[in-house]
Formats: C-alpha cells, structure tokens, sequence
C-alpha cells in the first residue's frame, strides 16, 4: 500500500466522523447524512472503489456493534417483551424472506425461486441503528424502544440462517422444510448454548483482574471470540455474541467504579467510529453496484427495485399489525407480554424497518459459482435490488421517521416523570441505607473518628436523599496517618458502596429501571473516583 492509497483509507473515518459530528449538531439522523454523504463522494470522479469485504463487516464489524447494543440492553426488559421480540426477529424475518422471494421469483424474468429466496433473507432483518437513535431522542416508550432493540439484536441470525441454507438450495441441493428447521434450531440453540458458557468465565475473570485497562480489553475481545467460537462449529455467532453481551451487561455492576467509567467512554467512542464508518461505506458502494447491472434498462430496474422495496415495506406492517394480540392472547402472567401496543405504537414500529450493512455483506458475500459449478443466477442484480431496498429504506423511512413520531404524538414524557418519582424514591432509600452504615461505622470506631467528619457525612448523606446528583472531592494526607479528609474518602466510599446495593437490588426487584440504574450509578462511580488518590 502507497502513501496515496493510504490517505484515501485514513479518508474514510475521517469524513464519516466529520459527517457525524456535523449531524450531530442538526436534527438530521446521523446514519441518513452518512448514507448520503457516501453517495455523493462515490459519484466524484477520481473516487477509488471502496467494495465492501463481506468478511471483514461480519467478523469486524458486527461483532462489536452487536455485543455493545446488547451489553447497552435490560435483559428485564427484554425478557418481558421476549414473545413481541420473537415475533418480529424470527416471525417477520423468515414472512419476509418468503414475501420478497415470491414477488420477485414472479416479476423479475428468469431468476429462480430459490435465488429469489436468497434476496429475500438478505433484505428481511431491519438494522434499528438509525431508528433507535431517533427514538431515544424523541423520547419514544421505553418499551417500544425495547422491542426495536430485541429485534435487531436476534434478527441477524436468523436471516444469516435463512440465508445459508437459500444459498445451500440454489446449487441443486434438496433442503426439506424439516432440514431448514433443523438447522435454524442448530444455530439458534448452539450460538446461545456458547453465549452462555462464555458469559460466566469472562465475568469472574473481569471481576478477578482488578485492572480497569485489562477488564476492558478483555470485554473489547469477548464479541469476537463469541462469534468466531460458534462460526467455527456451524452455530450463530450472532445469538453468541449477544447472549454473552446481555450476561456481560446485566453484570456489569459487580465491575469496579473506575472499570465502569472507562468502559463506558471507550464503546461510546468505539461505536461512534464503527457505525461512522458503516454508514457511509454504505453510500460508496454505489459504483460497484452500478457497474453489476449496466445491461439492464434503467427503467426496468427502476421498476424491480420500487416492487422489492414495496414489498419490504408492506410486509413488515402486515405482520406486526396481524401479530399485535397474539403475545397478550398468549400471555398468562401479565406484564409487557399481557399489554397490547396501541396502533400508534404498531405503526412506529412498522415504519422503523431500515435495512443496514448485514444485507449488502450478505449481498456481496453471494459466491460467484453454484455448488454444481455453474454461475450463481443474477447475482449482480440481487446485490443491485439489495442495495436499492437498504437505500430507500435509509432515506425515505429514515428521513420521515422524526416527522412520523411527532406526527402521532407519541412521547416518553409520563415514562419520564415515573422514572424520576423513581428515582427520588430509590435515592431516598440508599441514602437512608447510607446514614445507617455511617452510623454503624461510627458506632464500631468510636472516638477515633473526627466528629466534624461524621458530621459532614450525615448532612452530605441527607442531601443526597433529596437531591439526584452530588459530586464531591477529598483531600490526601501525609504518611499514612489517616486525616480528616482520608477518613471522609474512607467512610465515604462505604456509604457508596451501601448506596450501590439498595439500587442494584431495587433494580433486580424490579422497583426501577435499568436506566434509571445505570445514570444513578454513573453518578455515584463520579464520585467514588472523584474521592480516589490516584
């Protein structure tokens, strides 16, 4: 590699975070000026190719991406929307594939059912990338919010599956409906099996280390020795990675303050370049898309690309909104299963199906030749109508989704309000817990203690108790006679600790959500480093 070459390469993270950077500042989606950006640079002449390696997105790329979404996730959450999140991830997914695949096996002359079905997989799973960020701001339910993320957290693998054996059925080879179950239960059931072993060992090891710099490099290496362990044995790499993101991330209280604190700002950055990078990679593959298709009319494929998008889109209503009483008809206990979504909800949801970069890396990752030998039936326009649906689902959803939101009304601000008159209960709690351990530590250390010490500690904690957030410092002292401002930071860091336990166990009870835990213990790890020496 030349010093040009290079420079085109260091371009490309460059320009997606400037782009970003820039959105970040407007109402505009980030992924939608990303995409867009990424077309217009491909159209500059002189532009090298930049040609997507299917390999290096599903075995770089995705695995971080999906281990942080499900680290980020409330495995309570997603646990009481699990029959919701089924649906759309498994239902949709494989309603999908079949509903593209037949419509375009009907309008697109000679192309075989069985490589229709490939187009089919390879446009089924939405990437909520773009649409969760918009929710988020826009201050949308949690809990549709959470069926968005469930969805795209598990949709992969089962398109990826689908994909496998539509692949597997064009080169000749019979694939039984009960083979295709079959394998899906392998993948699904195996992936999950290797999340789950791998969850517990890395949690202990994190847990054992002590070092904040190597915790993190051991969760940064986790997500890909997930997928890499469950690919090697035929399982789902993605089902890997996101069951041992959920166990990492629902443990991830047990890490020291400073671990979390680091971990925190390092995916938030690390997710921002990837996703940067993904979105605009998209947009540069204009070219080579174009160039597969040249001897098409452009009228023509105008025509497929607006039926296959269409029916993309039409799909993806039609079945949330015909599965929308199932999971309450189903549900015996009650809960989010037992709560039907309104229509408002439904059509949020409906409407947040963009497609992202698994289906252009499935696209490209189509092999040239059929198991037999012979060419792999329009391949070049699979990867054209591929690219075209990911497209018009980026710009037309992705550009109106903040209009639709609006539009219907739907906001978080009740929710809010809840999770504040939550919040204020549980910081009550823990600072009564915190007054009680001073009290105890007090009681046990008798005359040792400053009295003015304890003092300051009961106010601070009564503070606390009315107040969301406080952020205090300390003081060092000479040798290792233990000062005043020592024995704050001591007794201090104890009264955290107790503060800690009554919101990570309101949490398990259920009594406040996990974001609600995360920003509050985000303030208390603040300050516990705030009161470290070092």
């Amino acid at each position: 590699m030349d010093a040009t070459q290079a420079l085109w390469l260091l371009a490309v993270p460059v320009t997606a975070v400037g782009v970003a950077a820039a959105a970040r500042r407007t109402r505009v989606p980030a992924p939608l000026a990303l995409v867009v950006a990424g077309l217009l640079a491909a159209m500059v002449p002189g532009t090298p190719a930049f040609e997507l390696d299917p390999e290096f997105v599903l075995f770089v790329f995705l695995p971080p991406l999906l281990f942080s979404a499900a680290w980020e996730s409330s495995l309570p959450n997603l646990r009481e929307n699990g029959r919701t999140i089924a649906y759309l991830s498994v239902g949709l997914v494989l309603f999908t594939a079949l509903a593209v695949g037949y419509a375009a096996h009907l309008i697109v002359p000679g192309l075989p059912l069985p490589a229709a079905f490939v187009l089919g997989a390879i446009v089924a799973p939405p990437d909520a990338v773009a649409a969760v960020s918009v929710a988020k701001r826009l201050g949308l339910p949690r809990r549709v919010v959470t069926v968005l993320v469930g969805e795209s957290l598990f949709n992969d693998a089962t398109a990826l599956t689908a994909y496998r054996i539509a692949v597997v059925a064009v080169g000749g080879a019979g694939v039984s409906l009960l083979d295709g179950g079959w394998r899906f239960l392998y993948a699904a059931l195996g992936g999950a099996l290797i999340g789950l072993v791998a969850g517990p060992p890395l949690h202990r090891l994190r847990t054992r280390l002590r070092d904040p710099l190597v915790e993190n490099s051991v969760a940064v290496l986790a997500p890909f020795a997930a997928y890499l362990v469950a690919e090697a044995v035929h399982a789902s790499g993605v089902i890997a990675v996101v069951v041992s993101g959920l166990y990492l991330g629902h443990r991830f209280t047990d890490s020291p303050p400073v671990t979390r604190l680091i971990g925190r700002s390092f995916w938030k950055v690390m997710i921002f370049i990837l996703e940067s990078v993904v979105f605009l990679l998209i947009g540069l593959q204009l070219p080579a898309v174009l160039a597969g298709v040249s001897g098409w009319h452009p009228l023509t494929l105008a025509w497929w690309a607006a039926a296959v998008f269409g029916v993309v889109v039409a799909a993806r209503f039609l079945w949330v909104f015909a599965t929308a009483p199932v999971p309450a008809l189903l549900s015996r206990r009650g809960g989010a299963n037992g709560r039907r979504l309104e229509w408002r909800q439904l059509t949020v949801i409906s409407w947040a199906g963009m497609r992202g970069v698994v289906s252009l890396a499935a696209a490209f990752a189509i092999p040239l030749s059929t198991a037999s030998g012979a060419a792999f039936p329009q391949r070049d326009l699979i990867s054209f109508l591929t690219f075209t649906t990911v497209l018009g689902t980026l710009l037309l959803q992705g550009a109106t989704f903040p209009a639709l939101i609006r539009r219907l009304g739907i906001g978080g601000s009740q929710e809010q309000h809840a999770d504040a008159v939550a919040e204020a209960g549980a910081q009550h709690a823990a600072g009564s817990a915190a007054l009680a351990r001073l009290e105890t530590l007090a009681a046990a250390e008798g005359e040792r203690l400053d009295g003015q010490v304890v003092e300051r500690l009961r106010d601070l904690a009564e503070y606390r108790r009315l107040s969301a957030w406080e952020r205090l410092g300390g003081g060092t002292g000479p040798g290792g006679a233990e000062v005043p401002t020592a024995t704050y930071r001591r007794l201090r860091r104890q009264m955290l600790a107790a503060e800690r336990e009554v919101f990570v166990r309101m949490r398990d009870e259920r009594r406040i959500d996990d974001e609600v835990l995360d920003r509050v213990l985000n303030e208390l790890d603040l300050e516990e480093v705030a009161l470290s020496r070092d």
